[in-house]
């Protein structure tokens, strides 16, 4: 990250402010429950940044909050402290810290957590979130563009297919509502998602498309599980729509200027 005032931190700082209203209208409707998963999420993410900052000089970040958050609102219910402790180390260990510290990681951590409680702990149902607590992602993602810290193409490519999908009845209004929170949590994040225009609405039109996949054709699938997994598979697929979007671009100007 560059110096001045648009460093890491400003980012992460720029997230948690966009992720507020979504926090406050989860914590609201959740209560005490939702405040104690989060601050046990919160307390293994700070932990491990800790552990990792005393063995190899690695500076904490933010962005602690908001994996913590995204794991918090997202995590199967009912696991129980160990379970949860286990899928939050694991996350953030292997997705996150083992490369470096946020802003090098390949994967959001919270993606790798929640994939990792998804396929270790199956017996356990996903949550299931009410319209307000979806409706409160629109502002989360208005601020997270205007303050330039989401990526509005990777937004925009997502909306323009769940709209798609809805008009065409394929799409279930509880999956569309668990798509949109992962997206704002999981997929817009300007890290691991895509990094040219190209690849960015590419991005999110493979996220939406997916969902709407998994929701055709994966029978009995939570709606969050469904969002989970897009957003996996999204973030993984996220460098290829990179080089793609590159080689594009290579060609074009071969065509337009010649070779060099």
């Amino acid at each position: 990250m560059i110096r001045g005032l648009w460093n890491r931190e400003t980012v992460a700082l720029m997230l948690l402010a966009a992720y507020l209203p979504l926090a406050l209208f989860w914590l609201w409707l959740g209560g005490t429950g939702a405040l104690a998963q989060l601050a046990l999420a919160v307390l293994v993410v700070g932990i491990w940044h800790l552990v990792f900052m005393l063995m190899r000089a690695q500076a904490p970040s933010l962005a602690a909050l908001t994996t913590a958050l995204a794991i918090a609102m997202l995590a199967p219910e009912d696991l129980g402290a160990f379970r949860l402790v286990l899928g939050v180390s694991f996350g953030v260990v292997m997705g996150e810290l083992v490369f470096g510290g946020w802003g090098r990681n390949v994967v959001n951590p919270a993606i790798v957590a929640l994939s990792f409680l998804g396929f270790g702990f199956p017996a356990f149902s996903w949550p299931v979130f009410d319209a307000p607590i979806a409706w409160a992602a629109i502002p989360a993602a208005l601020i997270g563009v205007a303050s330039g810290a989401m990526p509005a193409a990777v937004l925009a490519g997502a909306a323009l297919v769940a709209t798609g999908a809805v008009l065409t009845g394929i799409l279930p209004e509880q999956v569309l509502l668990a798509a949109g929170i992962v997206l704002v949590l999981l997929v817009a994040d300007p890290v691991t998602s895509a990094a040219t225009t190209l690849g960015r609405w590419i991005n999110g039109a493979l996220y939406a498309g997916l969902v709407t996949f998994f929701a055709f054709g994966w029978t009995g699938a939570a709606p969050v599980q469904i969002a989970v997994a897009a957003a996996l598979l999204t973030s993984l697929a996220a460098p290829l729509l990179d080089e793609a979007a590159l080689a594009l671009w290579v060609a074009q100007r071969r065509r337009r200027h010649g070779r060099t």
